[in-house]
């Protein structure tokens, strides 16, 4: 497969790039890592006319401390998220995904934190080939009016299998977006159109600068599940982050991927931990039920596992995720209370 025809530009300044898409709009896209990018178009699934690198702009890599929040420049190797104490300590939760995506050898030094949110929602009837695509109709993702993954659905049902941005729903993240006119911030659960054709709130002339993840969680954790540990996509995973006091949970955030078309906050369950214990494996279990079963209202049959099968283990990846959140949490009273005695 060959990459299409397009014209390639690298700005030196970030002033220069928001000039460049504002001035070539629908047309440019923009190349960070292009770990995902590049694969789409020799697909045949894109064909931009410019590609603007982000390769010369340090200035989009940084991860820094202030305000109590983790700022995260976009353009940030995962690489060098993995290589971070601070994230590993204040937002675990990205952290270990970051460690999932891709392969240490590929993605972790090419792809970028922000090319992993921006990653374009997937179908498995839709990410193929542009010859298999050819045998049927297309799809509407595809400019068709069918949807091979819901049936008589009139609107498109691909999915959102980002790790990071799951991990960053459950951090309550915020986005900052920039372009020649301003910036704007948005968050996570904003930045979603839950609409499987266009799923991010950007303009054309838009660009991701940064990410902004509080610090007011105590912990958190994610769990992902896949059919190979590396360079692949999860078919479900849960990011967990929960804020406690004396063991007692004061605020709970769980959001479930790879199941909708975008991240999935769920209210309900996290709100039905407040005031539990820790320790109470039956609460937790409880609202490990309760996700699972309001988050496959959302589910459909498009990331090459069955519905039936992803449903099913929306429940362990959370429990997994609560369990992992509260025994770090656990873990920090008991050494301090150790080192008291």
């Amino acid at each position: 497969m060959r990459l299409p025809k397009f014209e390639y530009l690298r700005p030196e300044s970030l002033e220069k790039t928001v000039n460049l898409l504002a001035e070539h709009g629908e047309q440019a896209k923009i190349l960070a890592g292009g770990t995902d990018l590049l694969v789409r178009m020799k697909k045949g699934l894109l064909a931009p006319g410019v590609l603007i690198s982000l390769r010369d702009l340090k200035e989009l890599s940084y991860i820094e401390e202030k305000n109590g929040s983790l700022y995260i420049g976009a353009g940030t190797p995962l690489a060098a998220i993995t290589g971070s104490n601070r994230v590993k300590k204040e937002a675990t939760a990205l952290f270990t995904a970051c460690e999932k995506i891709g392969a240490a050898t590929i993605q972790h030094y090419r792809g970028t934190i922000g090319g992993n949110v921006l990653q374009e929602n997937r179908c498995h009837h839709y990410n193929q080939s542009k010859f298999h695509r050819s045998g049927r109709q297309p799809c509407h993702k595809d400019g068709g009016k069918t949807c091979y993954a819901r049936d008589n659905a009139d609107r498109c049902y691909s999915t959102c299998q980002s790790d990071g941005a799951t991990a960053l729903m459950a951090l309550d993240a915020k986005l900052v977006l920039i372009s020649k006119s301003g910036e704007r911030m948005v968050t996570m659960a904003d930045f979603y159109t839950n609409d499987g054709m266009h799923p991010f709130d950007m303009e054309p002339g838009e660009l991701l600068r940064e990410i902004i993840v509080p610090e007011e969680m105590t912990a958190s954790a994610y769990q992902r599940l896949s059919y190979r540990s590396a360079v692949d996509y999860p078919v479900v995973c849960a990011g967990a982050a929960l804020k406690a006091t004396k063991g007692v949970v004061d605020k709970a955030r769980i959001a479930v991927g790879a199941i909708g078309r975008s991240p999935l906050y769920l209210a309900q369950a996290s709100a039905a931990l407040k005031g539990k214990s820790l320790t109470d494996e039956g609460a937790l279990r409880a609202v490990a039920v309760d996700a699972m079963e309001s988050a496959a209202a959302f589910a459909v049959h498009n990331v090459g596992a069955t519905l039936e099968y992803r449903c099913e283990m929306i429940e362990p990846m959370v429990l997994r995720a609560l369990t992992a959140a509260a025994g770090t949490i656990l873990g920090e009273s008991a050494k301090h209370g150790a080192t008291k005695a």
